[in-house]
């Protein structure tokens, strides 16, 4: 997560530092500072610079040097005010913003193309934008999280989570309060299918063969959060995203995850309240297998009635209310249910999983 404060353009006092700065931009932004600055700070970082530059306070023999450092200044000045409005520069990146794609419960979803500022191929991103200031702090645990687990996670299990660009705040002109609110910026992830979703497509219950690749990458993309001390916290049918043809699976939004020592979740998903283990509602620590609990109902839920019932024992006994007596490691799991599906339907086989054509 990027530190605000790093993203302001250094504040010259002396002819010298203003003609460094000058000299060191690599584009306006860096002199009167990228999104999200207002225009107003924009406009007094310049004339600042201005009068630093101007020919007539220039030192005694710079007065030439002063001119074509005005001149190149006026010149940076203009091509900032001529930038298109749904361009969006921070330190790290240029954002080119597109269509919304979706809002949630915390955050509103816009397309962009974002390239490096210091070089490289343009990305496919999604700008994840709090609706309100007051969840600017679920955002940056989700930034937190990605960070952390891009840090410290095993490099083979990166795919399961998104990939976080960087972290920042946006000023949002419209807004009456002015109250700044925290983006996220990630790679955009396209061909995938929510568990929502797939269960609407199979309303008599998926197949258990299909749903056990899901259940198994589910729990790989869990305790590889596990192992770095990450708990996702809101395990939930549209935070789990699959990739029907290749098998893929990445767990998204990471806004109410806890990190380090075990404390209550900061908020739940209201209209999934039913979903959530009792140590949620009762505020006390969430835990891996809070985790475990959420995730096992969305598998018992997307099988519905066609799970056989040593399956529907395993579920069972991964949903107790009492959180102790629940697993934790998701690991152990993971070989305990490819026991329990190598005794159900032998060795593994790959299986296409395609929606019902409507």
């Amino acid at each position: 997560m990027t530190d605000p404060a790093q993203d302001r353009p250094a504040r010259p006092r002396t002819y010298e530092e203003a003609l460094a700065a000058l000299a060191t931009a690599r584009g306006p932004d860096d002199l009167f500072g990228g999104y999200p600055t207002d225009a107003a700070t924009a406009a007094r970082r310049y004339r600042r610079l201005a009068r630093l530059l101007h020919p007539d306070t220039a030192p005694l023999g710079h007065r030439a040097e002063a001119t074509a450092a005005c001149a190149a200044l006026n010149r940076l000045r203009a091509a900032q005010q001529a930038q298109p409005a749904d361009l969006l520069t921070t330190r790290r990146h240029r954002y080119r913003i597109g269509e919304l794609i979706g809002t949630g419960d915390v955050a509103v979803l816009r397309a962009a193309r974002a390239r490096p500022r210091d070089g490289g191929h343009e990305l496919d991103a999604v700008l994840k934008i709090s609706r309100i200031a007051a969840d600017n702090d679920l955002m940056e645990r989700e930034a937190h999280a990605l960070g952390w687990l891009a840090r410290h996670g095993d490099p083979r299990f990166r795919p399961y989570v998104p990939t976080l660009l960087e972290s920042f705040r946006h000023a949002d002109a419209s807004d009456p309060a002015g109250a700044p609110r925290r983006v996220n910026a990630l790679l955009r992830l396209d061909g995938f299918t929510t568990l929502a979703e797939l269960r609407a497509a199979f309303p008599a219950g998926l197949d258990p063969r299909d749903a056990a690749w899901i259940w198994r990458r589910l729990l790989v993309a869990l305790g590889h959060a596990h192992r770095t001390g990450v708990r996702h916290g809101a395990v939930l049918p549209e935070h789990i995203l699959v990739q029907l043809e290749e098998h893929g699976l990445v767990l998204v939004d990471w806004c109410y995850a806890t990190t380090g020592p075990r404390t209550p979740a900061p908020a739940l998903v209201e209209r999934h309240r039913h979903r959530y283990p009792p140590e949620v509602a009762d505020r006390r620590p969430v835990t891996e297998a809070t985790d475990i609990h959420l995730a096992s109902h969305c598998i018992a839920e997307l099988m519905g009635g066609r799970a056989p019932r040593e399956m529907r024992a395993f579920l069972a006994g991964c949903m107790l209310p009492a959180e102790p007596r629940r697993p934790h490691d998701a690991w152990k799991l993971l070989g305990e249910l490819d026991q329990l599906l190598a005794h159900l339907y032998g060795p593994r086989t790959f299986r296409a999983l395609h929606l019902p054509v409507a």
